[in-house]
């Protein structure tokens, strides 16, 4: 499936996408605060186009042609809390030089609605760190509220505090 906004195409990641992709998710100011560990080479990206990007509602965020991020519902068992039955996790993430122009609010607005209108779910959650206050801006600016403070462990194992927000139906 894909998407137009006034400045955007959500669309399914390709295996042509790896090049792009890996020099946007090395940047260890990206995945880090969302997450997941730099990519480390172009084969890393691919690997994961071949794999987490290609879940279903996962979509590239084009812009000029160019995949600058990443939006996707995630459903249980994949998400990465038990939020309950009727229920999706947003995530997204924007290349750091496209930062600050609405893109995440754009490309996630999109996919809300399509929660709501199309796949039978009742509540959206997300989760971001406590730190990230530009993910946090995302999420108020989409009309989510505050749901709860939680730990969680990131890929090296290491603690760190987020906040879950909810918005629904």
């Amino acid at each position: 499936m894909i998407f137009e906004t006034e400045n955007l195409v959500l669309r399914p990641w390709e295996e042509k996408d790896a090049k792009c992709l890996f020099h946007f998710a090395k940047n260890p100011n990206i995945g880090p605060i969302a997450g997941w560990p730099p990519h480390e080479s172009i084969e890393d990206s691919l690997k994961i186009i071949k794999t987490v990007f290609s879940k279903r509602e996962t979509y590239a965020i084009v812009k000029d042609d160019v995949p600058i991020g990443c939006v996707g519902l995630l459903f249980p068992p994949d998400t990465n809390h038990w939020w309950g039955e009727g229920t999706a996790e947003l995530g997204y993430w924007i290349a750091e030089e496209y930062w600050g122009n609405g893109f995440a609010v754009e490309a996630s607005s999109v996919l809300i609605k399509r929660a709501f209108e199309c796949l039978d779910v009742e509540r959206v959650y997300a989760s971001y760190r406590v730190e990230n206050n530009q993910s946090k801006r995302v999420l108020e600016k989409l009309g989510f509220k505050y749901y709860t403070k939680l730990t969680n462990t990131n890929y090296e194992n290491e603690c760190f505090d987020e906040i879950a927000m909810v918005i629904e139906k």
